[in-house]
């Protein structure tokens, strides 16, 4: 069989799980697809290597192609999320000196409660807290704005939150250049293992359903090319859900240990896989269920409620009006694509294409197009829930 070259850019970490995987066991070649794979060192590149037609699409940050359709930030090419490709898998982690205070305050880093964590971090910090996040569009300084503005902390004047290089986060957090940071697995735990910090909370404690990469495209690729389009989309539903299958596991963490990819221990993206994290260098361990996850829930379903949830975060930052923020929004997480390439397999397909965003405490059954599905909680810590319907 002929196969369709396509090259796709990613950043090395865990939740690239879903390119990486299709490639190598052969989810693209089912869908007549030759994937290529290209790393790249940072968001902004990525973004412009989809934006400027030199790859065809990329795993990305899920407010980029939001934030782009916004005018903040790269080029003015609008940037469409074809699928969620991962859920969570960021951790909020403090320096080692910052969680010594905190304990020595009472803090039990129970890893679960974003209420304690965030007040017993915001009394340790003092005046101001410098937070690094990797790319001032990401569900990393969004979830961050969230979480701190709802106890109390705003910024610029006590959040002077900081773009670095995940790489990086560790080592700035080891000079004292940043006091904590926000950053997808593995760097949470690279900072645990050099011993520069402890990990305080997974950001699926403030949101524990948030998008956090989608696979992004140029919206005229999309439209000119929708069976690769298709194609594409249903080769990542099928990685993602072998993904979700815990037996699978160790060979993906195998896979991505490789040189070629994020050329890390496999034990070390494992615990990643597993949501079995060691949060401090001396060895304490959490466990938490969905810690990072691909499948389940229609995990992949880009729904354009949250598109519209990050817009609206978004417009309150810049100043931009809400209501036209959201409606841009909303276009470019494509649901119809999704729904139109996987109508022909077995994969459950959301009745709706928004949902009140925040509203779900436990698992719940929803109606489908062809059954049902059960929906993942999707609670905010706060208790606050997003309608995207409301002006």
């Amino acid at each position: 069989m002929s196969l369709t070259p396509l090259t796709l850019g990613y950043i090395p970490l865990v939740d690239a799980a879903p390119l990486i995987i299709a490639r190598e066991l052969g989810f693209a070649e089912q869908e007549g697809l030759a994937l290529s794979l290209r790393a790249a060192p940072s968001w902004s590149t990525l973004r412009d290597l989809v934006a400027l037609g030199q790859i065809e699409g990329a795993h990305m940050l899920a407010p980029v192609p939001v934030a782009t359709a916004l005018g903040l930030g790269g080029l003015p090419t609008r940037l469409d999320a074809l699928c969620v490709l991962s859920v969570g898998g960021n951790t909020v982690g403090v320096s080692t000196a910052l969680a010594d205070q905190m304990r020595k305050a009472g803090h039990g880093f129970d890893f679960a409660d974003a209420t304690a964590a965030g007040t017993s971090l915001i009394a340790a910090a003092g005046q101001t807290l410098r937070i690094g996040v990797p790319f001032p569009f990401s569900m990393h300084a969004e979830l961050l704005y969230y979480w701190l503005g709802a106890l109390g902390l705003e910024a610029p004047q006590a959040l002077d939150v900081r773009t670095l290089p995940p790489p990086l986060m560790a080592e700035a957090l080891a000079a004292g250049d940043i006091d904590a940071f926000c950053v997808g697995a593995p760097w949470g735990s690279i900072a645990v293992e050099n011993g520069s910090g402890e990990l305080l909370l997974p950001t699926s404690a403030i949101w524990s359903f948030a998008p956090e990469k989608v696979l992004a495209t140029r919206h005229d690729w999309a439209e000119s090319e929708p069976d690769l389009a298709a194609r594409l989309i249903r080769t990542m539903w099928r990685a993602c859900r072998w993904l979700a299958e815990p037996f699978n596991r160790m060979t993906a963490s195998e896979i991505l240990a490789r040189p070629d990819y994020l050329n890390l221990p496999a034990e070390m993206l494992e615990r990643s896989l597993s949501g079995a994290l060691v949060i401090s260098p001396r060895g304490d361990q959490r466990m938490t269920p969905r810690f990072l996850h691909f499948h389940e829930g229609a995990a992949t379903f880009p729904w354009r409620s949250q598109a519209g949830w990050i817009a609206a975060r978004l417009a309150a930052r810049t100043g931009l009006d809400r209501d036209a923020a959201q409606r841009a929004a909303k276009q470019v997480f494509r649901s119809d694509l999704y729904r139109d390439a996987l109508a022909s397999t077995a994969a459950p397909l959301p009745g709706a294409s928004e949902k009140l965003e925040g509203a779900l405490d436990a698992p719940t059954e929803v109606t489908t197009q062809s059954g049902s599905l059960i929906l993942q909680p999707d609670r905010f810590f706060d208790g606050q829930v997003f309608d995207p319907a409301e002006k």
